[in-house]
């Protein structure tokens, strides 16, 4: 195998894991709801926002951290973290250990996925940088097709055992990266901005903790009022601090550089779509459907799969006609599927002719839209901001998910039996009309000279083309 072979395979593996666990977890939602009895679903959504507002807002720190320090350390630090912190989560002796446990593991991840963008693009020509991205993020893909069937059949022994699972991969990459991945760094800046990450998580934690306790706790209470307030401060704070810090979380260059800008907006949008969908789609199955979680996984895991199928194509795409087109019809193709759901899916049992549509429809559109928001993102970053500006896209991704399970626990609710298939229709909705906004955001990014063997310009310039 080719050293280049050899680089992707590693830090492909390091975003499978990251990435598997994600769909792993969400697959073991419901056996999560028994063993934990008694624990409301407000409180079990903590197990995934944790960990989707800790990752989101230590990316760009980290990104920071692993151009100026080296991708080498910060991919094999971020792995070594992530698999400790999955053995914590598997030993956890009740949900407050496990949510506190999936934020340490949040922050390993934090570290190892931008760092691992910026080990494997420089591996590529500029003329192939939409082949690498395409397989980066068939990768996600792959892991997300894998985790509703491997989560399955993990959770027929118990769901510690989808944590389990990461050790010895885990183990296995930081030894094979210790040997082949070369130390790349960007020694150009100060210290990355650690208060502003602070700020940032205390915004976002605040505002989901709102949006999911606002229906049990009263929209109008003083904790949910509060909480909404908390955010606003703590937000403000944190633009107050991006504004002084030389190396902010966001820097100013990188928002007025278009593309950039409207693909991370595409991001929040879609991925809030993406986050309602896929815990929606389990707990719907579970609960609606009465169907075992195995069953629940190998019934979602063609969505996933599609995904993975369309992601290198639509990275050449991207590459070819621009990520605006690719990454406006993925968003809309997405939201047909939600749409299919909505006119099909009822309480009885057809899933080939009303469920599995939707998914395959749904997984083609994320298959597009992933590489299409990577190449938006990337296209114009100096070499120096690979790795930033990937983990800012990657945080606005993050930032959806949380919000889109926030928003998926508050629209559905605690409905009686009666009232469930109506709630999960809203849910739907939701999925709709996000990823339809998505599509608009897109439509924005405008257009994106391709990539060309000479240097990007600086961030600077960039913007004051764009």
């Amino acid at each position: 195998m080719s050293r280049r072979g050899r680089v992707a395979a590693i830090v492909s593996v390091g975003v499978f894991v990251a990435s598997l666990d994600l769909f792993i977890v969400n697959i073991a939602f419901p056996d999560l709801q028994r063993d934990f009895g008694g624990t409301s679903l407000a409180t079990l959504s903590w197990v995934l926002s944790a960990y989707a507002i800790v990752f989101a807002a230590l990316l760009v720190p980290a990104g920071r951290w692993a151009d100026r320090m080296g991708r080498k350390r910060a991919f094999l630090g971020g792995l070594a973290v992530f698999t400790a912190a999955s053995a914590a989560c598997a030993l956890a002796p009740g949900v407050g250990v496990l949510i506190a446990a999936r934020a340490v593991q949040a922050a390993g991840a934090a570290l190892l996925m931008p760092a691992s963008l910026g080990l494997l693009l420089p591996e590529f020509p500029a003329e192939k940088r939409g082949l690498a991205l395409g397989i980066w993020a068939a990768v996600g893909g792959t892991a997300a097709a894998a985790g509703p069937v491997v989560g399955g059949l993990l959770v027929e022994l118990s769901w510690r055992w989808v944590f389990v699972v990461n050790v010895p991969v885990g183990i296995v990459a930081i030894v094979a990266g210790a040997r082949v991945l070369h130390e790349v760094r960007e020694e150009d800046g100060a210290r990355p901005d650690i208060a502003g990450a602070v700020l940032l998580t205390g915004a976002v934690g605040a505002l989901i903790a709102g949006i999911v306790e606002g229906p049990g706790w009263g929209w109008g209470s003083p904790r949910v009022i509060g909480l909404f307030a908390t955010a606003v401060v703590l937000g403000v704070g944190f633009v107050v601090q991006s504004a002084r810090h030389p190396e902010p979380i966001i820097e100013p260059e990188l928002l007025r550089v278009r593309a950039f800008a409207a693909a991370n907006v595409a991001g929040v949008l879609f991925f809030v779509a993406f986050a309602a969908m896929l815990l929606g789609s389990v707990l719907f199955l579970t609960e609606v459907w009465h169907q075992s979680v195995l069953d629940a996984g190998l019934k979602i895991a063609p969505g996933p799969a599609t995904a993975a199928l369309f992601s290198v194509p639509g990275g050449v795409l991207s590459q070819r006609i621009g990520p605006r087109a690719v990454g406006t019809i993925g968003a809309l193709v997405f939201s047909a599927g939600g749409l299919w759901w909505r006119a099909r899916v009822g309480r009885d049992v057809h899933y080939a002719a009303d469920f599995l549509p939707g998914m395959i429809i749904g997984g083609a559109g994320v298959g597009l839209v992933n590489p299409a928001l990577a190449g938006a993102a990337t296209a114009k970053l100096p070499p120096a901001r690979l790795a930033t500006g990937s983990a800012v896209l990657t945080m606005s991704r993050q930032l959806g998910s949380a919000l889109g399970v926030a928003l998926f626990v508050a629209v559905l609710g605690t409905p009686l039996p009666a009232e469930a298939l109506g709630a999960f229709g809203d849910a739907w909705s939701l999925m709709i009309g996000a990823g339809v906004a998505s599509g608009v955001a897109f439509a924005l990014v405008g257009p994106v000279v391709k990539a060309t063997a000479g240097a990007p310009a600086p961030v600077a310039a960039e913007a004051a083309a764009s």
